[in-house]
Order: structure tokens, then sequence, then C-alpha cells
């Protein structure tokens, strides 16, 4: 659209505003709209007394008939690209030009009549902002041909819709609305254009869905006269409403003409209850009562009549929700109104909240979710140059925010801040939860799983956000608390995976009759009672969906299949949350299998964890090398082909990354080469594969699966350092001194030929060769020199301070077939796998030292915060009962602590590993940053002992590595540096992306043995004891409840399978148990005696059984205590006791008897 804008002086002592929207002539022509511009003028009246004139003039065509729609070309030659990506359908613009064009192409997604001789029904939907908005998965909704969604099919019944109108028009002005509120869903509205593409079914060809964009606003026939007091909503809800009058005449006038029996119907689906009035008010009435041109109906309405017309269609569960009462009367305004009593205070209106942000009474944020809890939460603000997370506590506080929402804030008093003596005063007058008797915080539930390798990132460390602010002249620190008075815009377009719980009204009476059962009602069961209902329609029912995912409150479902949905994973997503209910309405979107299964539970992980994994897409697979591609010398390469490099890997690795050499020099020194696959030959910045590699950000490696960061074709074939080929590679050159001392350093980007590609095992047979045998070998000797250097190398790392840390880290035994587990190993760690890690650490510091010097602040670097001592005190007080003494003022002390410590545990080893995994998950991640955001102090990697560092050794599945390639690239002037890798805020935000995917990754890989984890234990396909089912192993005593009302047990962890596990003590009798928190010990006395009977304290090793329960869809691992008995069953006592009098008892019979026949 081209405007052109004029304003014209003139005097005038008229007060009042003159507006003149719109002129209903042309001047010069004097004919009604003109073809070529609608002029719109408005007069408005200045401070100074003068008028000004503003001409607005907006040019109109009567060249776009009914719509364009975008269709294959045809052009035979350009019709479909062969690429590497396969076919690719080029796709060009066609517009509709007359009344018949409109019925062929409504037509030619359906038959005008059906198997049974009656004429169907052919409807044009034509639909505005909101539906857009909330309604897009029914609007892509796609069945597709003969494909019956009930499970019967005697009936032998055609499915009569295959989407939800045979043409959906999309006019301008919505989806200009659209994106301007939300991109993500215009992206979608956009796909969904692109989806109008033809099948060949066998007869004929049947389009599979027609999509119409209509330029409303530049056509000459859909014009209005705005009133002089419409506001912008308004004028576009009567101009979507225009649209549908003129499809809805032409097509009137044409069936009037036309001999068909079809049924013609144009639909204007709006939830706007004022915008369908005033549709019907706007054309005269037809005999029904509704519009003689078009229908008007709300999508759940539209979608009724739908489903009553075809009983297999099932579409009326993604009707979007915004009432508790699924009336969907409107979408406008913030639902903070009505009649029921609300759960929440009504959110702040906007032009309060305008004024609040400027004044500073609220500040503006993103809300996010803590990890474990959707009742707790933090908003981050801006306070000067600083950014403050603001901590939200409680579901009141919170009012509706739902984790990404951006949100206005209020700031709590200080007194109210935590922290401090009056942190927690005047915040609730009931107990707190969360705290136990004493009013100390209770300890983070363990869930029985896989254990985790390190804390949680601190906001600190991915995101340099202060949580603690000085609140007086003494430096007293407290954490900020505030409360959501507003939403300024939501964060409703995600999809949650998890399964609806139903009310099991056999199981809760059982729970009830039986006194005895160990289990209590589930949290989730007493949620389901209260908000489960039936509506008054018959049709649907209101159910609850939990999400896997426990940043999500539970989601309140209406749905006509819930038998169909129990023990299925779905996706979901919300659609409002009005304050009159408690938890959000959604709607269902999609099935993904069966609860339980380990295909469906990998998509789940996937899902929860918004990990990439849909295929790439054809403008990706576009930027590979063509077929015939052949790797050649370039110039500016330098030939390394006839080093003797080799690459060293596990075995089955296929995307092998690096590889090395190590050579003799006639100086007597020796060279040492690392080599790195050059990936960005290949991704060039700012290419679509680029953009997707930086997207993904990392490769994730799953149990049964790898998803990856780059296309196949690059991971494991053109990048991969495979043996016995060439490859382009990134060379580090090192001289090097027998001795390890470093003599001199250069890059270079060059073209190697990899002479063998060796496991980890095959090195070590290298390492271990006799010297004598491999003097003539050219692969022995190489791995020896290598090995001989890394020695040194690690000896000095470790010296400077280094930490050697431990990980509970295993792996499974796959079926060949099924690949479920059939048993699980430890890693064995060879001395070639810290050959390789030593000399992949030294290729990143010395690469990091060098971009650092050129770009001091542009450089992607990657830190490890030192611990906090909090974050310690825990672990130095448990070492201190096996006389372990920890000390963290440096990384230094702290190895030589743990060092000490395993000589003085020699007699358990796994106790001095046990220390260094405890010490690991002590410490904050590693987190990738830009070096001009942080002072030169703080670069500094603590687990390495490393002033700078960085990752350039893995670009094949990191993106990071292929900054830094650039990077140095730059560095050493074989290629410019990208423009976006000069923008700080650019770095910021892939740093935070990097961040955010890395962490994400690792989550789904350990959730990913969480699951096969329990297929091993529930027995999966096994027939032997060995291959699954429950399991009875030595654990360890990790951590010990010793709060006097806090629940009887303590955590184990159970070194063979690697998992971590909380042991609950739920027969044991309270009154004689015994908590010494000194010496973190539970025990059990003697109620008579009060003699101790049995004791655990931390670090004791004890024997426990593992097992799979399983509850409807929820399965769980369970630790149950085996060794000591008694605190495991203390009837095992008892029977004991029972034992001892019978015995006593009977020997004092005999003697009784004894003396009887004496006496006779």
């Amino acid at each position: 659209m081209r405007e052109e804008e004029d304003q014209h002086m003139m005097d005038g002592d008229d007060e009042e505003i003159m507006i003149v929207d719109e002129l209903d002539q042309d001047e010069e022509t004097n004919q009604p709209f003109s073809l070529h511009t609608l002029p719109k003028r408005n007069f408005y009246l200045t401070r100074r007394g003068k008028i000004l004139q503003s001409t607005t003039e907006r040019y109109l065509r009567d060249d776009l008939g009914f719509g364009t729609m975008l269709v294959p070309s045809s052009d035979g030659k350009k019709q479909k690209a062969d690429t590497i990506a396969g076919k690719i359908t080029t796709l060009v613009p066609w517009t509709i030009d007359n009344v018949n064009s409109l019925w062929r192409t409504l037509t030619s997604t359906t038959n005008e009549w059906d198997e049974g001789g009656k004429a169907n029904t052919i409807r044009l939907a034509v639909v505005d902002t909101n539906v857009l908005l909330h309604h897009m998965d029914v609007l892509e909704y796609l069945r597709d041909h003969n494909d019956d969604d009930d499970d019967d099919d005697s009936n032998g019944k055609q499915n009569k819709h295959h989407a939800i109108a045979n043409a959906i028009i999309i006019p301008q002005t919505a989806l200009e609305e659209c994106r301007h509120r939300s991109l993500v869903m215009y992206r979608r509205a956009t796909d969904l254009v692109r989806s109008s593409t033809s099948e060949d079914d066998g007869k004929n060809k049947r389009r599979k869905r027609c999509v119409i964009v209509f330029a409303d606003v530049h056509h000459v026939d859909t014009q209005i006269k705005a009133a002089t007091d419409d506001v912008i909503n308004d004028e576009n809800d009567a101009r979507l409403r225009k649209v549908a009058e003129y499809y809805g005449r032409a097509l009137y006038n044409f069936s009037q003409n036309k001999s068909s029996q079809s049924t013609m119907e144009v639909v204007f689906l709006s939830d706007d209850a004022a915008s369908r009035k005033l549709a019907l008010l706007e054309q005269p009435e037809a005999d029904d009562g509704d519009g003689l041109y078009y229908k008007t109906r709300t999508m759940r309405e539209h979608v009724t009549l739908l489903q009553k017309e075809d009983s297999t269609l099932n579409l009326l569960d993604m009707v979007a929700q915004f009432q508790t009462g699924g009336d969907n009367k409107s979408v406008k305004g913030d639902q903070d109104g009505g009649t029921a009593k609300n759960c929440y205070a009504p959110h702040i209106a906007s032009s309060t909240l305008s004024h609040g942000l400027q004044t500073n009474s609220y500040y503006q944020g993103t809300y996010r979710s803590n990890r474990d809890s959707y009742e707790e939460g933090y908003v981050t603000i801006r306070r000067g140059e600083d950014r403050v997370a603001v901590v939200v506590e409680g579901m009141d506080d919170i009012n509706r925010a739902v984790d990404g929402d951006v949100v206005a804030l209020e700031l709590f008093g200080v007194e109210k801040w935590l922290g401090g003596e009056g942190g927690d005063k005047g915040k609730t007058k009931d107990k707190d939860p969360k705290q136990d008797g004493d009013g100390n915080k209770k300890p983070k539930e363990v869930n029985t799983g896989i254990a985790a390798d390190t804390a949680e990132p601190t906001l600190r460390d991915t995101d340099n956000i202060t949580e603690e602010v000085p609140v007086d002249d003494e430096g007293q620190l407290r954490k900020p608390t505030g409360k959501v008075v507003g939403i300024i815009r939501r964060n409703f377009h995600k999809n949650y995976c998890g399964s609806i719980c139903t009310i099991d009204a056999t199981a809760n009476t059982k729970k009830k009759n039986n006194k005895d059962a160990d289990e209590e009602v589930h949290p989730d069961d007493v949620i389901t009672a209260k908000h489960e209902r039936e509506h008054p329609d018959g049709i649907t029912c209101t159910v609850v969906f939990f999400s896997i995912d426990q940043r999500v409150p539970p989601i309140l479902l209406r749905t006509t299949q819930r038998e169909r949905l129990m023990g299925m994973r779905i996706l979901v997503s919300i659609d409002s949350w009005p304050a009159d209910s408690e938890y959000p309405l959604g709607h269902y979107v999609k099935t993904l299998g069966k609860s339980g299964t380990k295909d469906t539970e990998t998509e789940v992980l996937l899902q929860e964890f918004r990990i990439p994994c849909e295929p790439f897409p054809a403008k990706v697979l576009a930027c590979l090398p063509p077929a015939d591609y052949k790797i050649e010398l370039e110039p500016g390469r330098v030939d390394l082909r006839h080093l003797p490099v080799l690459s060293i890997d596990p075995p089955g690795c296929k995307d092998i990354d690096d590889a090395l050499h190590c050579i003799e020099l006639p100086n007597g020194n020796w060279q040492v080469g690392v080599h790195i696959a050059d990936v960005t030959h290949y991704v060039e910045a700012g290419t679509a594969i680029d953009l997707e590699a930086a997207n993904r950000s990392t490769s994730t490696y799953l149990v049964n699966k790898r998803l990856d960061m780059l296309p196949k074709l690059l991971t494991t074939d053109l990048c991969s350092l495979k043996g016995n080929v060439d490859r382009f590679a990134f060379s580090v050159l090192w001289e090097v001194t027998p001795e390890a001392e470093i003599v001199d350093a250069e890059f270079k980007k060059s073209i190697i030929h990899s002479i063998a590609a060796l496991t980890y095992q095959q090195a070590q047979s290298l390492i271990d060769k006799p010297d004598k045998d491999s003097k003539d070998d050219i692969q022995a000797g190489a791995v020896k020199r290598l090995a001989s250097l890394a020695r040194k190398f690690r000896a000095r790392r470790i010296n400077a301070g280094a930490l050697t840390l431990a990980s509970p880290e295993v792996k499974f035994v796959l079926d060949s077939e099924s690949l479920n587990p059939t048993d699980v190993q430890a890693y064995t760690l060879y001395e070639a796998n810290a050959l390789v890690e030593e000399f992949m650490l030294l290729a990143n510091v010395t690469v990091a030292k060098k971009i650092l010097r050129h770009y001091p602040t542009l450089s992607v670097l990657r830190r490890h915060p030192a611990p906090n001592r909090s974050m310690f005190d825990g672990l130095i007080q448990k070492a201190k009962t096996l006389g372990v003494s920890i000390c963290i003022d440096d990384s230094k002390k702290l190895a030589d602590s743990l060092d000490n410590a395993g000589k003085i545990l020699s007699d358990d080893p796994y106790l001095d590993q046990l220390l260094r995994i405890l010490s690991t998950r002590c410490m904050s991640p590693a987190q990738y940053f830009c070096s001009g955001e942080y002072q030169a102090k703080d670069w500094h990697h603590y687990g390495l002992a490393a002033p700078v560092y960085t990752h350039f050794t893995s670009p094949i599945r990191r993106y990071s590595d292929v900054c830094v390639h650039r990077l140095l690239a730059a560095a050493i002037g074989v290629a410019p540096l990208p423009v976006f890798l000069s923008s700080k805020s650019h770095l910021h935000d892939l740093a935070a992306n990097m961040n955010r995917r890395h962490r994400a990754a690792q989550l789904a890989g350990r959730a990913s043995v969480q699951l096969h984890t329990l297929i091993f234990f529930a027995g999966g396909d096994s027939d032997g004891d060995e291959d699954g089912g429950a399991k009875e192993e030595d654990a360890y005593v990790l951590d010990v409840n010793t709060s006097a009302n806090s629940e009887p047990g303590f955590t184990v962890m159970v070194p063979r399978y690697g998992i971590e596990g909380k042991v609950r003590l739920s027969k044991i009798d309270k009154e004689c148990l015994v908590r010494d928190p000194e010496k973190n010990s539970l025990g059990y006395k003697d109620a008579s005696t009060g003699k101790m009977l049995a004791k655990v304290a931390v670090f004791d090793k004890v024997r426990v059984k593992i097992w799979v329960r399983s509850n409807r869809d929820r399965r769980e691992l369970v630790v149950d205590l085996l060794e000591p008995k008694i605190l495991a069953d203390p009837a095992v006592l008892h029977s004991k006791d029972e034992i001892k009098e019978k015995k006593v008892g009977s020997s004092i019979s005999k003697k009784k008897k004894m003396k009887l026949r004496r006496r006779k």
C-alpha cells in the first residue's frame, strides 16, 4: 500500500477539531470512489491556534477479483526444482478473476454430490483477526481423504468434511492485525496460505486445502465509510464484515443463475458478539432469520454444526476457550469481570498500567516459573543499569501469569523481601507449607531417577542478573519480592505435553475403605475431583490436563473424547485465564501416543525441553553442496595430507569433529596438530543453514537416537574427519619440546587425509604396546608421543588447580531389534580418553587467547564461576563425619582436599568418587558469554583453572564453535568477520540461546536415560532375571532427613545404575526414631529399654530394592530399604521377640513338668 500525506496551514478561529475521514468523490472527475485513490483528510488544531490539514491517499484497484492463492507453477521446467533435498514444488500467486473461477476453486476440494446422491454444502469461511490468533489449530486441521477418525468402520460412510470449509478467506486487514499482535500466529497464517496444494487421488486432482488472501484494503468494492467516532478496531471489524458481504452477495447472485442443487454458504467466523450482531443488521434477513448473503457464527458453533453433519469429525476439542462457561461470547477484554466469584484480583486497566510504568509505580518484565513448580517464579526488571530478579511466590501474587508472559510488576516493601530478620514477615498468616515445624525451609523433594551432574545454573551465571540487592548502608542483601498486577503480552502460543487425569471413583472408594493403604491420594486427583464436570450440552465435559513441564499449571480442557484421551500423551495449548477460573483454560491440539511407550515418551521429552526435532526444511537443504561435490585443494589452504593424522573416538562415532598428529622435527622437538572439521566452509554466515544451526545451537544425544544441529550430509560425511578420505580442516599446530614446553603455535585452514579412525580401545592398545614393537609403526609412534605429552600437560594443569571431578553416568546395552535396554554398564575410561581431552583443552585455550587478542570485546568465550560457599556448606559438614576436611577457597585447595580424601577413604574407593560427584553438583555449569559483557576477572574457568577458555573443537555439534571458527578466521586474516559478530547485543542473544539449548539438550539426555531406566526396571521384554525387573543393589546414603517434623527417610545413590532416590521409612514408629543433625544420622531405639537397635548415617552403605510402581498412566521408580532390616520394617524385631517368648515359654513348661515328675 502506498500512502502519501500532505499538510497545509490555514488560519482559523474555530477551537474545535474538525475531522473528515474519507471523501466520497474524486474532486477532479466528480466520480464516486475513484479507481486510483481514496483520499482521507484530517484537520486538527495546534496549540498556537493554527489548523493543520492531513491528507492520506490510499490506492485502490479494480483488478483484484476474489483474492489470490498460491498454486504450483504452470511452467514445466520450474514446477519442481531438482535439488539435493529432492523435488521442491514452486508456488506462484494466482488471482481468482471472476465468480466462475471462484466456484471452480471451491468445488476443487470436494464433489458437489456425496455417495448417497445428496448435494453437498459448499462453504466459504471468512475469518476475523481473533480467529487467526486463537483458532489456528482448527484452521490448520486437515484430514486425509478416506481417513476415518472413528474406530468403527462398519458403517462404511464416507467422511463428509476434510477441513472446516471448502475455502478459507483471510482478509488483508485480519492478516496485518495478526502480524501486529503475534508474529508466531502470523507465520502460521502465512504457512497456512502456502498449504493450498493439489494431490492426485487417482481420478483427478483434488486440492487438500484452499486458502485465499483477499486484499480488502485496496479492493475498490470493499471500501467502507467510517464514522467519525470509530476506533481502529471497530473500523477493522467493519472491513471484515464488508469482505464477507462481498463474497456472500457474489455467490448468492451466482447461485440464483446456476442450475446447481448444491447449497452454497458463506460464513463469517468471529468470536466477537458485537461484530456478529452488526453483521445481521447490515444485510437483508433470510427466511431462517440469519443473514441473506452470509451467516455469522462463533468457531464453536460452526464446528458443532460440522460434527452434527459428520460424526467422524473430532474437531470440537480444538476450539479455544475464553470463559469458564465455555460459551465464548467474546474474546475482547481481560475477562476479569462476570458474575462468577473471582479467584484472583482483576488485572489493572491498560491506561492505568501505562501511566504506572511511566512513573515507575510498576515495572515491566518477563515472568519465568521455577523449573520444579508453577507456584514460584521471578520477573526480571531494570533498575538503573542493573537487571534484577524479583521473586514472585504463590498463586495470588503470580495472578494468572504463565512462564514467558510479559507482565507489569508491583514491588513489595523492603520489609517483605526475602532474607534478613524481617524478610518473611507479613507475607502470609498461614503456615508456609514449604517450611517444617521449626520454621526452617524444607529440603527440595528428591524424585527417584538419574542423578544430576551439576547444580542448576543461577541467574547470575546464565544472564548476568542480580538476585540480591543491598537494602541498607551496611550492605545487607535481600531478594526483592513483588506481585503481578497486569499482563502486557501473553505467551499462549506454545503447546504443552502431558496427560489428562480423570476421576477414578472406584480407586478413591478403595482407598477410603482400606485404612491400611500405604498410598495417599495424589494431589492431581484432588484437583481433578474439584474441576472435572459435565456440560449442559451433553456432548462435552471439562477435564484436567497435567503437563510434564512442572512450570505449567494444570489446564482445564473442554473435550468430547474423554475416554479416548485417557492413558494417552497429548499436546495442549492455553487459550485464556479468566479471573474466575482457578486454572487456565485450553484446548486439545494433538495426540502423541499411548502413555508409557518408548517412542511416545521420547517424543514427549523432546516436546518438554523444546528440542528442535523437525526435518530440515528445503531452504536449508538447498544450501548443501551438489551431489557430485568433490573435496579438492583450494587457494589459501595449506596441504597437510602428508601428515599421519588420525582420530580417536568412541566406537560407532560418525560425527568425527577432531583429529590429531604428532611427528618429530629435525631439531628434536615435536610438531603436534589438532585438526578440527572446517564446518564454516559449508555453512556460510547469514544463510538459511546458518540460521537453522544458530537456532538449534547443539546436537542432542538420546539413548536411542541423535538429533543433529546440521544436516546429515555434513554431520556424518563432508565434515566428518573419517579415515582414508580428504577433508577440509581448521588446524592448530604447535612446536613443543618432548617435555611439553610450547615453543610456537600457528593456525591454518588446511586439507588433511586421516590415516586411521581409532576407537579409544584401539588407541589404548597402541599406548600399551611395547616400545620395541612399535618403532616402525607410524600410528603407535604418534599415539605414544601424544600420550607422553598429555601426561605432562595434565600434571601441569592439576598443579595449577584444575579439578578432577566425577559423574554418575552409565550406559545402556540395547537390544538390536527392539532397542530396549538389556543391561546397564558403567563407562570404562582409558588413558586414551584423557589423551584426547588434554589436546582438545589445549586447543580451546590457545584459540581463546588468539581471538581475545584481536577481538577483546567480541570474543565468544566460556566461563565457569567459582562456587558460592553456601552451596558447599552441606557437603563440608557431611564430609566431617568421615574425617575429611574440604577447603574451597580456590580450585587448587579444593583439588588438594579431594586428593587427601581419596587417601583417607582408600578402603572404599567409591566414597572418593562419591565425594567428587557431590562436589561437581555443588557447582553451577559453565556458560557461554561475550567477552565485552563481563570484566576480565570474571572470564575465569574455575574447573579447568584457566584464565580464558572457549569451545573450538566440536563445530559439527555446537554452534558456539562455529562462531569461534569465524572469529579465528578473521583474526588470522583468511576471512572477514561477519557483521552480526560485530554486535555485542547480537552476541548476547546468541550466547543466551546457546546456554538455553545446551542445558535443554543435557536435560533431554538425562530424561532419555531416565525413560530407559524405567523400561529396564519394569522388565520390558526380558525373560531372564538379569535383563530387567526389580533389582537389589548396594547404595550409599547421601542425605538424611533430620528435621523434627520431616518424613522419616534418607536419600541414596545406587552406583551400579547411577540412580538417586528417596528411601521412605513409612513403617517406622516415630516415637522410637532418633534424629542426630550433627552426625547426619537416623536411629531406631527400643521403646522400653532405649537401646539403639539400628542406625543409618550419611555415606553409610545400605542394601536397597529398586522397582517400578504403576498408577494409571503414572510410572515411577521406587527405592525400598532392605538392610538394615529393622529400619526397613520394625515388625521384624517384634517377630523375633515373639519367637524368643515362645522358646522361653516352652522351656518354662518343660521345667514345670520335670518338677511334677520329681514330686511324684
